[in-house]
């Protein structure tokens, strides 16, 4: 098994543009079940069951979605929001260009980890490890450059990413880093 079948995405956060500027008391009408409470919140949010996800849209026509585990269901969800404001007579790009702003996933190492030589043998300028204040260790790995929490019982969390690819080699980077030293 890959190290990449080994990793579960928890999240993707996504954006893109729809337009160059959109009515967001209009879309909280066409969109059933959207919240826009803008002395609040300056963005209209809506929730979507199936891909199970969620999108801002702001003013500007700038929409972030979040809550997605794969690409495909990022797309699907952007096209639904298209879809939907098509269909409510609201102008939007056919086809805009989707960026990945982060992708967090887990990891297990399947080993229960010291963490105080962890961050003695990683080297104190990219690793922050204050028990008293969080559970985990902060690896900060230069590249790909992606934040590692690694936690006591093995477990990996990956964030800041922006590729798939990312996070298998910071994966693998940690784990030969602590074979290295012993410490797994």
């Amino acid at each position: 098994m890959s190290e990449m079948e080994k990793i579960t995405i928890e999240n993707i956060v996504a954006s893109t543009s729809l337009a160059e500027h959109l009515d967001l008391s209009r879309i909280a009408l066409a969109l059933e079940g959207s919240e826009y409470e803008p002395e609040q919140f300056p963005g209209l949010i809506y929730r979507l069951k199936d891909p199970k996800t969620a999108v801002l849209i702001f003013r500007s026509g700038k929409v972030n979605c979040t809550g997605a585990k794969n690409l495909e269901n990022v797309k699907k969800t952007i096209d639904i929001i298209i879809d939907k404001l098509k269909k409510a007579k609201i102008e939007v790009y056919d086809n805009p260009d989707i960026i990945v702003q982060n992708i967090v996933a887990v990891y297990d190492l399947e080993s229960d980890l010291n963490l105080t030589d962890i961050a003695m043998s990683l080297g104190l300028e990219n690793v922050e490890y204050e028990p008293e204040q969080f559970p985990g260790l902060v690896y900060r790995v230069e590249e790909p450059k992606v934040v590692l929490l690694l936690f006591g019982s093995g477990k990996v969390v990956c964030t800041g990413a922006k590729e798939e690819s990312e996070i298998e080699q910071a994966v693998i980077k940690v784990k030969k880093e602590l074979q290295k030293v012993g410490l797994i």
